[in-house]
Formats: C-alpha cells, structure tokens, sequence
C-alpha cells in the first residue's frame, strides 16, 4: 500500500521507520502547512494520513482527494476526532499514539469492508420530455415523501444537459456530487459510507435526503460514463432504501452510428439511469405541446426499458389551454396514440411551488397541505418498498437485451 504522510515531524519520523517494516511504502511526506496549499498536486498515493484538524479537513482538500481516489485516515484523541471523521464519513479516528500496524490494519480493513444492506434498495427515474414539464421539482418533491416513509432516501441529479437540483435546494455547486461518485465507482472505492461522505444531506421535515449533486458545469458530462454511472447505482442499492435520478430528455442514440470508437456518449446517462431502474416516473406537461413531446418520445422509452414499471403523470392540470375535462382529453389523447390507460395527475400549484423555489426547500416543507405536495405523497404510498427478489428479474431481462443491441451490426 502506497501511503503519503502529512504529520507533525514526530510522527512523521516514527512511522517512516516503521511503515516500512509492516509492508506499506511511504511515498511522500508533507507538513500540515504545506498540505494546505497542494490540492492541485496531491501524491499519487493509495491513502493520506493527516491529524484530526478541522482548520485542515477544508472542502477543497476533501474534493481534491475525491477527484484523486485518495482516502484519508485521521488521527487525534478524543471525542472530538471521532466528531470530526463521523461528520465527514471517514474510517473512525486512530489514535494518535497508534502503531504503524494499527494504520495498517484500519486502511487494509477499511478497503476490504463492504457493507451489505438487508434488502436492496430500489431506482427510481424521473424522466420527461424536453420543454420542462417538471421533472426536478417531481424528483426533490418525490425523494421527501419517501424521507417521511424510510427516514433516509438518495437523490441524484444525473442530467447531462440542464442539472438544477443543487440550485433549487440552495446547495452549493462545488460539492463532489454525482461526478466524485462515478470516480470513486471507477476505482472500485465506492461504498455506503463513501457516498454519505460526498452527498449533501438535506433534512426534510420528516425524514433526511441525501442529495448528489449534479454537474456543476454541463460541460463536464463525460464524467458521467456509462460505466462509471452503473457501478454508482450499484452502490446506491446498499446506500438507501430508495434512489431518485433525476436525467435528462435525450435518449437517442444516432450519435453511437457516426463512429465504432467507445467515445463518451452524452446521452449515455439517461440510457443507463433507465435501464438500471426498478421503476421509471415519466411526466409530461398538461399543454398539447407537453402532450406531443411526450406521446414522440414514449415509445423510445418504453422500448428502452422493456418489462420495467412505468408511472405516466401528467403534470400542472388546469383548464386554460385545454378547455373543459382537461383530464379526459388528456386521457383519451394519450390512450389514442400512445395505448396509455393508466395516467395520473399532478395539480397546477404555482404558488405552493413558487413558495419552494423561495425557500429552496421542498414543497411539503413550505406549505404541507398544498395540493402538489399531497398528490406526491399519495404517489409516494404507492411505490413499493425494496425487495431484491422482485428487482433482479428485471435487471437481468435489461441486461440481455443491452446485449442484444450492442450485438447488431452498426
């Protein structure tokens, strides 16, 4: 194991004795001070130990480390070191008197723990058409009614062209988010307490989000990978009972044609987040142009995900730009040309939903009884709880037919 050392000089001369002598390789070693300044040219080391210092533990040493799939062990004495590793999900604070051994085992022990959650927890997409019909404000009010059921859900922000939760929640968009995730995921690195380290969690009134923040510039989608992406969710199962994607429109995959190279693919986040879901919520906007957008792109999606559950909810329902028994146009329009019979419907809430954005908190926060945060929550009770027996069928059924695709001459 490859180690970098940032200690004070006592330390630091007694474990690059020792280290050695238990197998590790000492490849740099840094004061605290000089630590401070070398973000941009940290060691390539497998792992980082510095004191337990909260003045050092900065954002941007902790997003540096992300970016360079290196892990940080802290040691200090007290209740105040295992604050400082808690708070930020690190491996619980050695000791500061610990041997070159102990630091060892804990990085050895901390590399090879996985932790397997009881049930597998369920995908949840929320996908609509181009023209805004609602797709992130359904995914943060979706993900905080779940929070009311579990006490703890996921929410992921994977669209490669427009994300917005992070500026709808009032978060900052320089938390590691979903991109330091797909890089962990890539060195194998990615488990449930590192993905709590790098989300931002968002205390609900009736339960905690733990938000992935999505890409702070859009140009910076193919750090959303197809690979990358998968092996995230994956983790996500052993993270949360529940995770809600929010992705982007795009689902065409013309672009794959124009070239056999595996070149990034922009729209490969959408395909991904859709075929790995246990359940996709797909909303449309209660206009005729919302209407056509969606009964276009239907089909795409449905014969993307194959058997996977579909929820079709028609989003802001009011009269003015489809007359009297909007809904049963709506209905009989959808059921027309798409074979859609099951709809659901979501009301036009604009001040419920103003009051949010003012905020920057979900609508149930603000104002609990409005109508939009109620028909969530009933859509919420219906989706089920997670079970591993009724998700891997699907998965597999997805799989062969990705198989299937990429097996086409091109």
């Amino acid at each position: 194991m490859r180690i970098a050392l940032a200690l004070d000089e006592h330390l630091t001369r007694t474990l690059l004795d020792d280290l050695p002598l238990a197998g590790a390789e000492v490849i740099a070693s840094l004061t605290p001070d000089t630590l401070a300044g070398a973000e941009q040219d940290l060691p390539d080391a497998d792992a980082l130990i510095v004191p337990a210092d909260p003045v050092l533990l900065r954002p941007a040493l902790l997003a540096a480390c992300d970016r360079a799939g290196l892990r940080i062990l802290l040691l200090g004495d007290g209740d105040a070191a295992e604050r400082l590793a808690r708070r930020h999900g690190l491996h619980p604070a050695l000791s500061a008197e610990s041997s070159a051994w102990q630091i060892l085992e804990a990085l050895q022990s901390e590399r090879r723990s996985t932790p397997v959650a009881p049930q597998e927890g369920r995908l949840l997409a929320v996908w609509g058409p181009h023209g805004a019909p609602g797709r992130t404000s359904l995914a943060i009010e979706l993900s905080a009614a779940l929070a009311a059921r579990e006490g703890r859900v996921a929410l992921i922000d994977a669209d490669t062209y427009a994300p917005a939760i992070a500026l709808l929640l009032g978060l900052t968009d320089d938390a590691p988010g979903i991109a330091a995730a797909c890089r962990r995921a890539e060195l194998g690195s990615l488990d449930a307490p590192e993905l709590s380290r790098l989300a931002v969690p968002l205390a609900a009134n009736a339960g905690t989000v733990e938000v992935l923040a999505g890409l702070n510039r859009p140009t910076r989608w193919p750090e959303l990978s197809a690979e990358r992406l998968r092996a995230t969710l994956l983790a996500c199962r052993s993270w949360a009972a529940h995770t809600v994607i929010d992705v982007a429109p795009p689902l065409d995959a013309d672009e794959e044609l124009l070239s056999d190279l595996q070149v990034p693919r922009r729209n490969a986040a959408t395909r991904t987040v859709l075929e790995e879901a246990d359940q996709v919520f797909a909303v449309t906007s209660a206009d005729p142009l919302g209407i056509a957008r969606f009964v276009r792109a239907h089909a795409e999606v449905r014969a993307h995900i194959g058997s996977t559950p579909m929820t079709v909810l028609v989003n802001r329902v009011r009269t003015g730009p489809l007359g009297i028994d909007a809904r049963g146009q709506i209905r009989r329009a959808l059921d027309r040309f798409s074979g859609i019979t099951d709809v659901q419907f979501l009301p036009d809430d604009p001040r419920a939903l103003d009051a949010a954005l003012l905020h920057s908190r979900p609508v149930a926060d603000v104002v609990p009884r409005a109508p939009f945060a109620s028909a969530v929550r009933r859509l919420a009770n219906g989706v089920a709880a997670p079970s591993t027996a009724d998700a891997v069928p699907l998965r597999r059924e997805r799989r062969r037919s990705s198989r299937r695709l990429l097996a086409l001459p091109r």
